[in-house]
């Protein structure tokens, strides 16, 4: 490898996986005697550090909430998490790397965990909207700007 070669910024994935992942259903088994259309309401949460010289865990988390009225029939959480090699990248590209790269390449992943917990509770399939990750950073920068002392959920050590 020539030294060039070796001063290319990278990034690469090392390890995708599940790091929570939780199903509630609250009023079972009343719940699936109902016909009701539900109420679906949806959080999305990023989140970044390094653990090591060139290593980022990065997050991306859901909480899937389904009511009836007031009644919860269920409640889905999952946080998709990877663990990426990042190299060689310049300090002011390395904050939007992280919080829009990264969570985009997990996103898939993500969606198909909470589809797939939803289903094994009994209820049909939710498949959760394209996320606009660039968009939630940009939000984030902002409220960081607007609030002196809190940073952005991305954790960075240097």
């Amino acid at each position: 490898m020539s030294e060039q070669a070796a001063q290319q910024p990278s990034l690469q994935i090392e390890k995708l996986y599940v790091k929570d992942l939780s199903l509630e259903v609250p009023n079972a088994p009343q719940v699936f005697a109902e016909q009701v259309q539900p109420q679906v309401e949806v959080q999305i949460t990023t989140g970044g550090q390094q653990f090591a010289e060139g290593y980022f865990e990065v997050s991306v988390g859901c909480t899937v909430t389904a009511k009836a009225g007031e009644r919860t029939l269920f409640l889905a959480e999952a946080v998709q998490a990877g663990i990426f090699s990042i190299r060689n990248v310049p300090p002011d590209q390395l904050d939007p790397l992280i919080g829009i790269a990264c969570p985009q390449i997990l996103f898939p992943y993500l969606r198909q965990a909470i589809s797939d917990l939803v289903v094994r509770g009994g209820f049909p399939p939710v498949l959760l909207s394209p996320v606009s990750f660039e968009a939630l950073y940009m939000q984030r920068m902002q409220q960081a700007q607007q609030q002196p002392g809190a940073g952005p959920q991305i954790e960075i050590a240097r």
